[in-house]
């Protein structure tokens, strides 16, 4: 098992590590799940040497329970729903849609500001590595898949940091890949595997998405370089 990692740059350091065969491919991009994947796609662009983008996301969370997820939307009308978790807590059509309605309003607040108006990146034939900080439900992370499908990239690949196991198993069959540095038995969440887990901000997605539209990332390091990183401790 992995060591705590010190915050999600470092995470995304380490993840790069293992996504190092990648590296210097003009077809391949970056896509980060706002707001906390996108620190970690980050660094996995910068030291992969592809362009970084964003695909937001939102969970559709169940009413007095926002740790719990019945579903999620993404971006091109994409609705993705627990069905066992309607059924279960008997959750209505009309609430469901309610908070659709909710969540698609700040999806597209936050695709305004992200890109401030530039268009979604053209994925089509192209390899995207979809990112996210962790894999709890995966409920944003099947939607984001989804909302790719419909644009024809060449291969999904799905990485994170840290990932439950049952969650990741699944994404294996939904997406081309899925690539997780550990998938701990319980995972008791995502935010118990960093020392440094506040919650990233609306500057900051902003801020790492022009760093990267300025062409400011660096080519790729050596592979020897990347796979230090993965076993450098966490300080």
């Amino acid at each position: 098992m992995i060591a705590r990692m010190r915050d999600r740059r470092e995470a995304g350091r380490r993840l790069a590590a293992r996504l190092g065969h990648f590296a210097g491919r003009s077809d391949v991009i970056v896509l980060g799940l706002p707001r906390g994947g996108i620190p970690v796609a980050f660094e996995v662009a910068r030291a992969l040497g592809a362009p970084l983008d964003a695909i937001v996301v939102r969970k559709l969370c169940v009413p007095g329970h926002e740790e719990l997820a019945m579903g999620a939307v993404a971006s091109g009308g994409v609705r993705v729903v627990d069905s066992a978790v309607l059924r279960q807590l008997d959750i209505g059509r009309d609430a469901l849609d309610a908070i659709t309605d909710v969540e698609v309003h700040e999806l597209e607040r936050r695709e305004r500001i992200y890109r401030g108006g530039a268009p979604a990146p053209e994925v089509r034939d192209r390899t995207v590595i979809l990112v996210d900080d962790g894999l709890a439900t995966g409920s944003t992370v099947f939607a984001a898949v989804e909302a790719l499908r419909k644009q024809e990239p060449a291969e999904i690949i799905v990485a994170a940091p840290i990932g439950s196991p049952a969650t990741c198993e699944v994404l294996e069959r939904v997406a081309d890949d899925c690539v997780c540095l550990d998938m701990p038995e319980p995972m008791l969440g995502v935010g118990r595997w960093y020392e440094h887990y506040a919650p990233t901000s609306d500057a900051e997605v902003r801020a790492l998405l022009a760093e990267a539209s300025r062409a400011s990332v660096p080519r790729a390091p050596a592979l020897g370089a990347l796979r230090r990183a993965a076993t450098e401790p966490s300080r």
